[in-house]
């Protein structure tokens, strides 16, 4: 028996009261459900694509914020981390996510009075940086602090302006390399890093979901793709304009992580 890495992605379905959304920092406008089911579908097709294994969770009536799995919970190489979303109409999407981590991941959890959403958490190695939002509070960051300082993670605060989340400002695309909108949060935090700054004209743009040497990214910001490309990134470009009229984004769609499991060589027979 050989142990081997199998690569989850899990995602959760598009709700039909995908409209009643919780935002934040985008006016609302009309949201095609059709259209924004079958951009979801393209995205997990492209996750398929780049290695994912999918677990796909159905649509949760009455929580249309629920297609965005990535704010409920954690998942690191030693634990995973049940979070607390800010806004208390999302609280119960954790039930589902968290019955599948508990078979990969030992589970570690925010409590109240903390406050967590996982579109505040960026990893970058054993750094984690935690975006000072309206969705996750001063306890919350104390008590990831605590959680994750036994396995040898750093965790440092990051302010953030004008966004809802810190990876609406900044994700990584590489393994040492960030794409940053620096009007929505200090540049200068990242300075370890090589910084791809997004066009002056998408700013919405800094959200990118790298996956292996691929990154997904959305189909309407052709002018930071561009950027990125001429850095060498392999983009596989997703639609999903209508999931951005609910304040989502590519890295929010999807909870990815990877689990060991254990496969039989004709060696071990």
């Amino acid at each position: 028996m050989i142990a081997e890495k199998i690569r989850y992605a899990v995602t959760r379905s598009v709700g039909d009261d995908l409209s009643a959304c919780e935002l934040s920092f985008v006016d609302r406008h009309p949201i095609d459900v059709v259209r924004a089911t079958a951009q979801h579908l393209a995205y997990q097709h492209a996750l398929r694509e780049i290695g994912c294994e999918l677990i796909v969770l159905p649509a949760l009536p009455g929580h249309p914020d629920a297609v965005f799995v990535e704010d409920v919970a954690l998942a690191l190489d030693e634990v995973a981390v049940i979070t607390r979303p800010g806004a208390a109409s999302r609280r119960a999407e954790s039930t589902a996510v968290e019955a599948i981590l508990c078979a990969h991941r030992p589970l570690l959890r925010i409590e109240p009075p903390g406050t967590l959403d996982g579109g505040d958490i960026l990893r970058i190695g054993r750094k984690i940086y935690l975006g000072a939002s309206a969705r996750s509070n001063a306890a919350g960051h104390a008590q990831l602090t605590a959680l994750l300082g036994p396995f040898g993670y750093q965790v440092h605060s990051v302010e953030i302006r004008d966004c809802l989340h810190l990876k609406s400002a900044v994700t990584q695309v590489a393994a040492n390399t960030v794409l940053i909108q620096p009007g929505w949060v200090d540049s200068s935090a990242f300075k370890a890093y090589g910084r791809i700054e997004v066009d002056g004209a998408e700013a919405h743009a800094a959200n990118a979901l790298a996956i292996g040497d691929s990154v997904i990214y959305p189909a309407n910001f052709p002018r930071t793709a561009a950027r990125l490309e001429a850095h060498g990134l392999r983009l596989r470009i997703v639609e999903v304009d209508e999931l951005q009229k609910a304040e989502g984004a590519v890295t929010c769609c999807s909870l990815v992580f990877d689990s060991e499991f254990r496969s039989m060589h004709a060696t071990d027979v």
